[in-house]
């Protein structure tokens, strides 16, 4: 029999509780509280901070449009292939532990992020972030349901986990245009650094001592780095197609070594004895469209926050605290959703329903953006798709996650999460080079057959939102024709969790 959400919930709640917090833990449990959402949050505000600078950092560091990508791919790719990975070294090595490390890595490459005056040493600092963000992302849930384990309890910290996780993207976009505007894009990064250090001072001391797993897990490092390495390549031939060719022999060189490393991934997975991702598990129908849905709603949703921070600062002419006040909106409503409104809907109506509806809201939102014109106004071509983007991304979120737990056993709701993430972390990278890509290469044949440089690169943010809405409209209509769930049942802690393995 296939387990409800709210079956999902209440196994989650009675195995969890069995691991009681230590002795003397009990009234420094809201602190660690705290300490953790303080370490997730530095990791959430920087998926939006970055993006308000991007056109800072590539006037500044040379980047070509294209290439640009890279700035945030790099961090896309090592978070979302070490992400399942980090949640098994944290079973190993002790959930603490972990935390401490990612939070350390973190902060180090932001450190070298600050400083980075070249686009190799930028990037390659990125790359470290992201993998530092995997670990703090995979273990910090963890340790929250180790430290309450009272259903109320639980509930309250995953309310406030929930709001951090879902408010963070407001934060970062005000602050990385304050700093841009104030100082410079160096800062967005090295404000990490104090963040990072109480952090750690702050989890030595509250933090509970937990000992490491005595099972001999067989870590599936080499399907982390396959399946990393595979999607690098992928988008580097995406991102460089225009400019080598699509038929180039580089280009398919590097695609063939793409899937090269993909078929040794997928017979990796096969063999290995703790895989990072099971392949048993895509026999489930649930989980299957929820990963293709959730791909395409990354697909598009990253492009938008790239793209619509482009046109806004290089068309439109906007500072970087303006583009931070224009994403605002959006971020607000998305806070929201995450803090019931989403889960409200779904009991309402159905998981299919509302996926399909968060889908199609977000495609209406970017083919608003599709008509936005060169002199654009603020209140008519800004606001109304940052708004429809917001409420599309907010009611599309918890359906993806709910959808990819419905048919899949209690103790693997989990890991079912954990894939799905991955799946966001992948769609959005893949995403953005191709949209990327493509407004580049339409720019550029514009701007060889006459345009005017600036209307060309705004027809070229055009044709990206347009396919970005048919990524989403395709998610939609994939999880209208192929989902078939039952009606969703209260999943309590469930509908406040980010994705974790």
């Amino acid at each position: 029999m296939h387990a409800t959400d709210k079956e999902i919930a209440d196994q989650a709640t009675s195995d969890q509780g069995a691991h009681a917090p230590p002795a003397g833990m009990h009234d420094r449990r809201w602190l660690a509280l705290f300490v953790l959402c303080a370490g997730v949050l530095m990791i959430v505000i920087d998926m939006t901070v970055v993006n308000v600078a991007l056109p800072s950092i590539r006037q500044d560091l040379g980047f070509s449009e294209a290439s640009l990508a890279w700035v945030v791919n790099a961090y896309l790719l090592t978070s979302g292939g070490f992400l399942l990975l980090g949640g098994r070294l944290g079973d190993l090595y002790g959930h603490r532990r972990l935390f401490l490390i990612g939070v350390i890595a973190f902060t180090v490459a932001s450190f070298a992020c600050g400083l980075a005056t070249t686009q190799t040493l930028l990037v390659a600092a990125r790359a470290i972030q992201g993998l530092g963000g995997a670990i703090v992302d995979a273990v910090s849930l963890s340790l929250i349901m180790d430290l309450f384990t009272a259903p109320t309890d639980r509930a309250r910290a995953m309310g406030v986990y929930g709001f951090v996780c879902a408010g963070g993207g407001s934060i970062g976009v005000l602050l990385g245009g304050s700093l841009t505007s104030a100082l410079d894009w160096h800062w967005i990064f090295l404000i990490n650094i104090p963040i990072g250090i109480v952090v750690v001072a702050l989890s030595l001391l509250l933090l509970p001592r937990a000992p490491p797993s005595d099972e001999r897990r067989h870590l599936d490092v080499v399907g982390a780095i396959t399946v990393t390495a595979a999607l690098m390549l992928a988008i580097h031939a995406i991102v460089n197609g225009n400019d080598a060719g699509w038929l180039s022999g580089r280009t398919l060189a590097t695609l063939a070594g793409a899937s090269a490393l993909l078929v040794i991934f997928l017979v990796v997975e096969a063999r290995v004895r703790a895989p990072l991702m099971p392949l048993a598990m895509f026999r489930l129908r649930s989980l299957v469209v929820a990963n293709i849905s959730g791909v395409l709603w990354a697909a598009a949703m990253f492009a938008w926050f790239f793209i619509s921070a482009l046109y806004l600062q290089l068309v439109l002419g906007y500072s970087p605290l303006q583009v931070g006040l224009a994403f605002l909106p959006s971020n607000l409503i998305m806070a929201a959703f995450s803090l019931g409104l989403s889960a409200k809907i779904v009991l309402r109506y159905g998981i299919r329903a509302t996926l399909a509806v968060g889908l199609l809201l977000a495609a209406a939102g970017l083919l608003l953006f599709a008509r936005a014109p060169v002199a654009g106004q603020f209140v008519v071509d800004v606001l109304p798709g940052m708004l429809l983007l917001g409420l599309g991304a907010g009611v599309a979120f918890n359906p993806v996650l709910l959808a990819a737990t419905s048919d899949v056993a209690p103790t693997e709701s989990g890991l079912a999460s954990g894939i799905v993430n991955t799946s966001f972390m992948m769609g959005g990278a893949l995403g953005l080079a191709i949209l990327a890509s493509i407004a580049s290469g339409r720019r550029a044949g514009l701007v060889a057959a006459g345009a005017d440089a600036i209307d060309a690169l705004n027809r070229g943010y055009h044709v990206a939102f347009v396919v970005g809405a048919a990524f989403a409209a395709a998610g939609a209509l994939i999880g209208v024709v192929f989902l078939r769930t039952r009606p969703a049942e209260p999943a309590g802690e469930v509908t406040q969790q980010r994705p974790n393995a």
